[in-house]
């Protein structure tokens, strides 16, 4: 295995420490939407781009992103509560004097200060997120709580390059909300020292893993971001926008939304698997088929 970078771990931590981010202070939460900002960039709209959207109006457009924009900032919350659930978990395994124990509590406080401004941005928008049903509650509990710990850092790494991807196609378009344009920021500033440390860590266990290993790790990395997926496109928002037949429209949105995801989302997913050679006769196929990835 390879020797642990005790001196980019530490860096990391001073960073933290000494430019901490405040949600309070950074972002502009007394700027109201105006009428003509977007919650959301049309390419992360489930249906924009299909017919049906076309059918919407004007107001049910907006407030369709409006509802998926807070049902993707309550699903990473959600999933950051269960990786804050696995990093205390792993502490019991470590010394106070590591590297990895001190870096995990500034990424805890991190983390935690996320999934406060996420609620706050939540609440701001008037929003009503649908929780996880049992399904998602059950699987994600069950691999923060009982899974090997590199499992689990795989697949938190891959929730957290999803998240980076949002925050980046949101802040990078000028005609969505300020509020949510700086939020991602803040977002992608941090979670990009929490992704480079994972990478980091995962090194021990990816740089000379044989073929089963590579191949179980992107299975686990495919699995996650689909699980992450499923948590965005649901009936319940296209009841509240009122369109007639809310259930055609979600199955319809959700096809749509599967080959718009992976034209937009996968990129950094795919480059992280070929980087680690987790892409194969077997893996190859099925990043294909249930993530639509062009690989």
């Amino acid at each position: 295995m390879t020797t642990f970078p005790v001196q980019k771990i530490e860096r990391l931590i001073r960073i933290s420490k000494e430019k901490p981010l405040l949600p309070e202070q950074f972002v502009p939460w007394q700027e109201p939407a105006e009428e003509a900002d977007l919650f959301l960039p049309e390419k992360l709209v489930s249906l924009a781009g299909h017919p049906l959207y076309e059918r919407l109006s004007p107001a049910q457009r907006r407030e369709l992103g409006r509802h998926e924009v807070v049902q993707v900032m309550y699903s990473y919350g959600w999933s950051e509560g269960l990786a804050c659930l696995f990093f205390n978990r792993h502490l019991l395994d470590l010394s106070p004097g590591d590297v990895e124990y001190r870096f995990l509590l500034r990424e805890l406080i991190e983390e935690f200060r996320h999934q406060e401004m996420f609620s706050k941005a939540i609440e701001q928008l008037d929003g009503k997120p649908i929780l996880p049903g049992f399904q998602h509650r059950f699987w994600g509990k069950l691999t923060v709580k009982f899974l090997p710990s590199d499992w689990v850092f795989m697949s938190v790494l891959a929730v957290e390059m999803m998240a980076d991807v949002y925050g980046k196609l949101m802040r990078r378009d000028p005609r969505v909300y300020q509020v949510l344009r700086k939020v991602s920021e803040l977002h992608h500033i941090e979670e990009g020292r929490h992704i480079h440390y994972t990478k980091l860590w995962l090194e021990r266990y990816t740089q000379n893993a044989g073929f089963l290993r590579r191949t179980w790790y992107s299975l686990l990395f495919l699995l996650n971001i689909y699980f992450m997926r499923t948590l965005y496109v649901r009936r319940e928002i296209f009841e509240r926008i009122g369109v007639d037949r809310p259930a055609h429209y979600q199955k319809t949105a959700y096809r749509h939304f599967k080959h718009k995801f992976a034209e937009h989302c996968l990129d950094e997913a795919i480059e992280f698997m070929e980087d680690i050679g987790g892409f194969n006769w077997l893996t190859r196929p099925l990043w294909r088929l249930i993530l639509k990835a062009k690989v």
